[in-house]
């Protein structure tokens, strides 16, 4: 049996175990990959995984000089209405939670403004870069910046990124002013996201072709903000978080997830709808990597 199908075969045990609600996990070690399901592969809602996608995109618009992580909102959004101390604000604020602009939204709720990031950016920020707040309206509006640049950000991300990887008309909520979400909302099949969970991996490269610059990808879970949360929620990077282990992930509600582990050459990808414990999901991925998979010298 080989590395993949045998840290596949503990992570099934556990979330047998433990009685999870997953829809499926595909592990790839190297060049192995093994998976399996618990119901049939649908593209689902990756929700704050999505997050990962977006920085994917904005690292993608710094390689061709569309803008950079200092660019100021007000560059790229100069008919918005800012609030006191915004126009410092930027898109590596936006990215990593950090504007501290007091303005808490997530994907799952409805848009009651007639523009979702003007009500966000009309309010004042406690001073960029200084206060850590979790929130979909931040990546959004970093999307928005992008957009103002390239149009419709998934349509530009098609033969940039979701066409390479054979990810064919990947579906994106939307605003009701036809922006993506950017933090939620991309609906994919979990093998679809394990490829995503590859070019992270291999430091922005698919079969050869380099998608992202590397040093973007090292970026994106390099020392962060401090998010104040306990146990593996204290650091977040550029749409990462640090943990479990050695490893980083993109996190998703319900237990979406992509952990890399670098130091073992792995990834392991789960969607499900777990709604009271879905960070045992990660957890016991992030065991059975630790236990079966062998570390790179």
């Amino acid at each position: 049996m080989n590395s993949a199908a045998s840290v596949l075969d503990l992570i099934i045990a556990g979330i047998d175990e433990e009685n999870l609600n997953a829809y499926g996990v595909h592990v790839l070690i190297g060049d192995e990959a093994a998976q399996h399901r618990w119901r049939s592969d649908d593209r689902v809602n990756v929700y704050s995984v999505s997050k990962g996608v977006s920085a994917l995109a904005a690292g993608i618009a710094v390689d061709e000089g569309l803008l950079s992580l200092e660019t100021r909102v007000a560059e790229t959004l100069p008919t918005l209405r800012l609030g006191q101390g915004v126009e410092s604000v930027t898109l590596r604020h936006l990215l990593t939670m950090t504007s501290g602009i007091d303005f808490e939204w997530f994907g799952t709720q409805e848009v009651p403004w007639p523009d979702l990031a003007q009500e966000m950016l009309r309010r004042p920020t406690r001073a960029p870069g200084a206060v850590f707040q979790y929130s979909d309206a931040s990546t959004y509006v970093a999307m928005r910046m992008l957009g103002a640049l390239v149009g419709d950000v998934r349509d530009w991300l098609l033969p940039r990124l979701f066409d390479p990887l054979g990810i064919h008309d990947p579906q994106w909520h939307r605003c009701p002013r036809g922006w993506i979400i950017g933090g939620s909302g991309l609906e994919l099949r979990t093998e679809e996201l394990a490829r995503i969970g590859r070019v992270l991996r291999d430091r922005g490269s698919w079969r050869g072709q380099q998608l992202v610059s590397g040093s973007w990808i090292d970026g994106m879970h390099a020392a962060g903000a401090r998010a104040g949360g306990g146990g593996d929620s204290w650091r977040y990077g550029i749409a990462t978080w640090s943990g479990p282990g050695e490893g980083w992930r993109l996190d998703g509600l319900y237990g979406q997830y992509v952990y890399v582990a670098e130091k073992h050459g792995a990834v392991v990808t789960i969607t499900a709808k777990e709604e009271s414990r879905d960070h045992r999901l990660v957890e016991i991925a992030a065991d059975a990597i630790s236990e079966r998979a062998p570390r790179r010298t």
